[in-house]
């Protein structure tokens, strides 16, 4: 008897040994952390592009979609609804991205569609259209849109008085930008007969005199052009291919 109390007191005790050392073993409570409240940012609407506007394109409320932005992060140009009234008679001076926020300076409000040629023009240069004719004979086979750039070539007759039949082929005009295909500023228009381009003053008159006395023809240049990068057209001085009876004869 005296044994198994002797064994049963081992046994208590060695159950409250094992259960303090778990209990200092056990982890310490976690302590509950309170996430600091987020702080107040101030939104205002912002105009954003509901759908891809193209060059061109008179606005309309269904092209206009409001997005909530950050106060302090609403830059110049862009158009909050406070300020909706400036996308009323707009139109799109340059191709926005569906999604992107509608700036001032993409847009252009000219009060009529007729003066957004004009408005587009780069200070100090004139639009002039020549004739060009709808198969696209004249046009690099109907291919050219509008902001393409071209070389102008004039054909002309000479008149040498012993009767050869003489032609002239002479690039008036290097890298001009095509404004518009018929009154398309867009898209070549469907039976266009006329390509106006952004030219000098200079280069203006020269070609109404060529138009009147030559037949004139459009030469597509390549988007990726380093004289293309100056964005300006240059006139060419003086080099003359001679064509008699369908030969070529030589240049001057």
């Amino acid at each position: 008897m005296r044994r198994l109390r002797i064994l049963m007191l081992g046994l208590a005790l060695a159950a409250g040994g094992t259960a303090l050392v778990i209990m200092n073993q056990s982890p310490a409570p976690l302590r509950q952390v309170v996430a600091p409240p987020a702080p107040n940012v101030t939104t205002e609407d912002v105009a954003v592009a509901a759908n891809d506007l193209t060059i061109g394109r008179a606005m309309s409320d269904a092209d206009v979609s409001w997005q909530k932005w950050p106060k302090a992060n609403v830059l110049a140009g862009m158009i909050t609804r406070q300020q909706a009234e400036d996308l009323r008679g707009a139109f799109v001076r340059q191709a926005i991205v569906a999604g992107d926020p509608i700036r001032r300076e993409k847009l252009l409000r000219t009060g009529r569609v007729s003066g957004y040629l004009a408005a587009t023009l780069q200070p100090g240069l004139r639009a002039v259209a020549i004739p060009i004719d709808p198969q696209g004979l004249s046009s690099a086979g109907g291919f050219i849109q509008p902001n393409d750039r071209v070389d102008v070539v004039k054909i002309s007759r000479d008149e040498d008085g012993r009767g050869f039949d003489s032609q002239s082929v002479q690039t008036i005009l290097l890298n001009a930008r095509v404004l518009a295909i018929g009154q398309n500023i867009v898209e070549r228009a469907a039976s266009a007969t006329t390509a106006t381009l952004e030219v000098t003053p200079d280069q203006g008159e020269m070609l109404i005199l060529a138009q009147r006395t030559s037949q004139l023809t459009l030469v597509l240049r390549p988007l990726v052009d380093e004289e293309g990068a100056a964005g300006r057209s240059v006139e060419r001085e003086g080099i003359t291919t001679i064509v008699r009876n369908g030969i070529v004869q030589g240049a001057r």
